[in-house]
């Protein structure tokens, strides 16, 4: 019986080990994490590089030819200084509006999305007299950049659990007496028809799964319609039979290869020697007393292997389950002052099919209350970005504090406090990330 008991111990104990966190590689040296081999993800490397053309979809509008073109610093998956146009106004009563952006001389109206798209492909040799061309209105007030995403490791942030953020928002929330409290927005899995999950990717949070993300980024950024995006934003100059992104002989649409890569990317990895300086660990205990790591959280783990996510579409290998990442961040809303009082467009994030009745949980009422806030900006590889801020306006780490208010006003307030040499100390802390 004391044999049983004992092998019994010592099996649970293996299985608890095997479920303790650990540290997620690092790197941006193109290697795979382990979610796939290596020859597939350079596979898929490729994939996310390749430049399209007309014949394979492009347009008729977009921001790029290829994903690389916006995620691509030091290396492909990467943040970028490209930044996107979105624009709106607002109604009578205060409330955000959608933009109507006329094209070819007024001959359509594109609504339902606040991006304006910066390139068209006509006119061209086959439509010479067809002007598509987005301009912005004088009615639209509402005006802001949004700088492109760094998307490594963004395979271990689609594998937190929700509850963990969650938690996090409920934390954060109780521990500053309601000073900071990070919004969960619950967004549709647009693979898995009727089920939502917290956001955590893009600027607004808007949507939860890699492969939501990618579709959407297809379309809208380079339109090139997809499964889950089957529909133009519009047909003008439109030669290309629908959908564009066609499933290739393993039997993948590119937005799985995009969403297979970004899975298997390391995460950004720190500046090893710099972190190793007593200037940077003086300002780490600088950045945690006064307050920023509230929101730019130093470390999260991803849920054990085997858990089932993205609505039942993804089930978390062991290359990603039970990992410890250091992003510096919460992957939360916060209105910290910042806000491009931008609401997010249903229609450009979930299709024109979407129907919101058909998701349980998910609210128009919660993205409303989203318009002047803005996802906190993972700090992993912050020091290799010349511009920051959701904008890209802040062009110094100084620059950068001083803006946040809000939420973050007295976080603000203690860094004026501050003695210069502190201060140094703490951007030498940044610099190291």
């Amino acid at each position: 019986m004391k044999v049983f008991l004992a092998t019994a111990v010592f099996s649970l104990l293996l299985v608890a080990l095997a479920q303790q966190p650990t540290e997620a590689p690092t790197g941006f040296d193109n290697q795979t994490n382990g979610f796939v081999d290596q020859a597939t993800h350079a596979s898929d490397q490729a994939a996310f590089e390749a430049v399209l053309q007309i014949p394979e979809g492009l347009g008729p509008l977009y921001n790029a030819q290829a994903c690389r073109e916006c995620h691509q610093n030091p290396t492909s998956g990467g943040q970028s200084q490209i930044t996107e146009l979105r624009v709106g106004h607002l109604d009578a009563a205060g409330h955000f509006q959608n933009p109507e952006i006329p094209i070819a001389d007024g001959a359509e109206i594109i609504k339902g999305r606040s991006l304006v798209n910066d390139r068209a492909i006509c006119p061209n040799a086959s439509f010479p007299n067809t002007q598509i061309q987005e301009r912005v209105p004088d009615s639209e007030k509402v005006r802001t950049l949004r700088t492109s995403l760094n998307l490594l490791g963004d395979g271990f942030v689609e594998a937190i659990a929700d509850q963990t953020l969650i938690d996090l928002a409920r934390d954060q929330c109780k521990k500053s007496k309601r000073k900071i409290c990070g919004q969960v927005l619950y967004v549709p899995i647009l693979e898995a028809p009727g089920k939502i999950g917290v956001g955590r990717f893009g600027w607004k949070d808007q949507h939860a799964s890699l492969l939501s993300f990618a579709g959407d980024a297809y379309l809208n950024e380079m339109g090139i319609t997809n499964k889950l995006f089957p529909t133009e934003v519009t047909l003008l100059c439109n030669t290309v039979r629908e959908p564009n992104d066609v499933p290739g002989p393993n039997g993948l649409e590119h937005i799985d290869q995009f969403a297979r890569f970004i899975r298997a990317t390391e995460a950004p990895a720190r500046d090893a020697e710099a972190a190793k300086t007593t200037s940077a660990q003086v300002g780490e205990e600088f950045f945690n007393k006064i307050g920023c790591a509230t929101c730019h959280v130093a470390t999260l783990a991803t849920a054990p292997a085997g858990t089932v996510i993205d609505g039942g579409t993804l089930t978390i290998p062991a290359a990603l389950g039970s990992k410890t990442i250091h992003p510096w961040g919460d992957f939360l809303l916060h209105d910290v002052g910042t806000g491009d009082g931008i609401v997010m467009a249903v229609t450009e994030h979930y299709g024109r099919t979407f129907r919101s009745e058909q998701w349980r949980s998910f609210s128009i009422v919660d993205l409303g209350s989203t318009q002047n806030k803005i996802r906190t900006a993972p700090l992993w590889g912050v020091r290799l970005r010349s511009r920051l801020m959701h904008d890209g306006a802040s062009l110094t780490f100084r620059d950068a504090i001083l803006r946040h208010q809000g939420e973050a006003a007295h976080v603000t307030r203690e860094f004026t406090k501050m003695k210069p040499q502190e201060q140094e100390e703490l951007f030498d802390f940044l610099r190291s990330l």
